[in-house]
């Protein structure tokens, strides 16, 4: 095992991973929406509208369509923040820890990519077939909204920009934030459910919590948490985790979307009806049916998670004359 037991040894003060994280939040959440900032300022002046009213509408499509933003750009804008949080998350790891992004992803200095496109082709699969279902049990709940001229270049961005979304928060969670757990505490326990608790957390100012409420989707952030966790510790690595989350992301933004999505794209379908307690029961399944494939894949032993984060020593055979 080296993925968690990569980050074992001296420098790993929880005050450093505490100070990354912050930093990469604050680079996302300050420097980042610059050009989300600027693009409403200028087209508000331009439309002669009031500056300060646009820019507390920001959460609102309608609103930023009336001032001439499209959903393709907001999408764009929106995912800036985390390439920039992805970079600063990377650079301050190397600086103060002196690990490199690839020892945060399996604790070695080569990335498996086989594994990624694993993870995003099998969780991809799962989703279409996922909907395949939904829409034969009630197609009056979609509406198809498909316009080629919007979603080409929607497809383009998704590919491009959601896998650094999706990278930044694996780094942070299954990677970074998994690592800094079990050097503290030895527990891969400790390392799953940590940051899967976290996970879920940070998605409180979703759209969809306003919603439905904090109760209902917040435990479903956890699930999807604890699922990629899982993954990732069994797998001795977050590249699954990372293909997953990936192309859970990509296939959200491409064929579905609703009204409280956080997603708001011009994708092929938009739902009429949300049923967030049925988010359970799909969860459940096809989290299991993935764990299920890649247990068998590749011989995984769930009595790792049993197994203390420490050095393994390597034992040295004296030689005879």
């Amino acid at each position: 095992m080296k993925h968690l037991e990569c980050a074992l040894g001296k420098g790993n003060h929880i005050g450093k991973y505490i100070l990354v994280i912050f930093l990469s939040f604050l680079a996302s959440n300050i420097i980042g929406v610059i050009p989300l900032l600027c693009v409403v300022i200028v087209k508000a002046i331009q439309s002669g509208g009031d500056v300060a009213a646009s820019m507390a509408a920001l959460s609102d499509m309608s609103n930023l369509a009336a001032l001439g933003i499209s959903p393709n750009l907001f999408f764009v804008l929106m995912l800036i923040p985390f390439a920039l949080a992805l970079v600063t998350l990377i650079f301050f790891i190397k600086l103060l820890h002196g690990r490199s992004y690839k020892e945060v992803i399996n604790g070695t200095k080569t990335v498996r990519w086989s594994r990624f496109f694993w993870g995003a082709a099998f969780w991809f699969a799962l989703a279409l077939i996922s909907l395949g279902i939904q829409y034969a049990i009630s197609p009056s709940d979609f509406e198809l909204q498909f316009d080629i001229t919007a979603f080409i270049p929607l497809v383009f961005i998704s590919l491009l920009l959601i896998p650094l979304q999706t990278s930044y928060e694996e780094l942070t969670f299954r990677g970074y934030m998994a690592q800094g757990v079990g050097a503290l505490t030895k527990s891969r326990w400790m390392a799953f459910l940590i940051p899967s608790i976290l996970f879920g957390l940070m998605h409180s100012f979703n759209p969809e919590v306003s919603e439905f409420g904090f109760w209902l989707m917040i435990p479903q952030y956890i699930l999807m948490g604890a699922m990629l966790g899982l993954i990732s510790i069994l797998d001795d690595g977050i590249e699954l985790a990372m293909g997953v989350h990936a192309a859970n992301n990509i296939f959200a933004s491409l064929f579905v979307t609703h009204s409280s999505s956080v997603f708001q794209t011009p994708a092929i379908f938009s739902i009429k009806e949300i049923n967030p307690e049925g988010g359970y029961v799909e969860i459940l399944i096809t989290a299991t049916l993935l764990i299920a494939f890649f247990y068998k894949k590749y011989n995984w032993s769930f009595s790792v998670m049993n197994k203390k984060i420490e050095v393994e020593e390597v034992e040295v055979k004296e030689e005879t004359v």
